[in-house]
């Protein structure tokens, strides 16, 4: 119930946090309200239901019991699901900006031009050589889009324990998850590409580059997390003192922490997702446009 409880917030969260900061920073819409509800009602759904058939997690037996009065939802979990969720948003809004501002077949806008596309007119001296119709353009609102469910999947995968890391327990744990996760992606395709859902959406089909930056803005979101749970791990949520203890002894020195850290690991997984992480971070896109250019 928790994890259902914070992928649902902390994606929420992150919605909220796009329609704030395009509205703050003046820039046109990122997401529609069409959009908006076939990412909660459709997208989110399979996932969220999936997450029921979580497994336990690997050191449930080494936790202190759980207090009564312990509220469903703590402080740290709370600011867990504030950070994941602004970055969703951030990079939601960061997506659509991408394709004004640093896309090879964008208008390479400046962030001026962007911030007060309202003003656009053919005489404004700030927009000159700009057509005013691309503000209109589908494009940014397809690259946000597939950003917010891409990085929502990768909660998905975040949600499958509270504290252990995806290398402990892979996204293989729950089959049920990546099926729900496969069957989402499926129908984020369908909408791009079958005919007449582009139109209906107000959405275009992406290229493959463009595909290569959505990737590269929705995979931080799973590190982001790794780290918010290895300090609840370590530090804030460490479990029993007696557990604490016995681990101390039996993992002492810099060896024993590198072999406790390494116990459990999935390398399968690690076989797996490390290769696909450098290709898709080593191929050549133009993400970086935005902040050079």
């Amino acid at each position: 119930m928790k994890q259902f409880i914070r992928y649902l917030i902390s994606s929420n969260i992150g919605e909220v946090v796009c329609i704030f900061l395009t509205a703050a920073l003046g820039m046109p819409e990122a997401l529609i309200p069409v959009q908006l509800l076939w990412v909660n009602l459709v997208t989110d759904g399979f996932p969220a239901t999936a997450l029921g058939f979580n497994p336990p997690d690997l050191d449930i037996m080494s936790r202190p019991p759980r207090s009564p009065k312990e509220p469903l939802i703590s402080g740290w979990l709370f600011c867990r699901y504030l950070i994941i969720g602004c970055y969703v948003g951030v990079a939601t809004v960061g997506a659509a900006a991408w394709w004004f501002m640093g896309a090879q077949d964008g208008p390479k806008l400046s962030f001026h031009q962007l911030s007060h596309y309202l003003q656009c007119s053919e005489g404004h001296a700030d927009f000159a050589g700009v057509q005013c119709s691309v503000f209109e353009s589908p494009y940014p609102m397809t690259m946000a889009l597939s950003v917010l469910v891409t990085i929502e999947m990768c909660n998905a995968l975040n949600s499958l324990s509270e504290n252990q890391s995806l290398l402990k327990m892979p996204p293989w744990s729950n089959p049920w998850l990546v099926g729900a996760i496969c069957l989402s992606m499926a129908l984020h395709f369908l909408i791009l590409y079958v005919d007449p859902l582009p139109m209906i959406f107000q959405i275009r089909p992406l290229s493959w580059p463009q595909w290569v930056t959505v990737l590269k803005m929705s995979l931080p979101v799973i590190l982001m997390d790794e780290a918010l749970k290895f300090l609840a791990r370590n530090y804030i949520e460490p479990g029993t003192e007696f557990e604490q203890e016995e681990e101390e002894r039996q993992y002492h020195g810099l060896v024993g922490k590198i072999r406790r850290g390494l116990k459990g690991v999935s390398w399968a997984f690690v076989l797996i997702s490390a290769p696909l992480l450098v290709w898709i971070y080593s191929l050549d896109s133009d993400i970086t446009n935005i902040f050079w250019e």
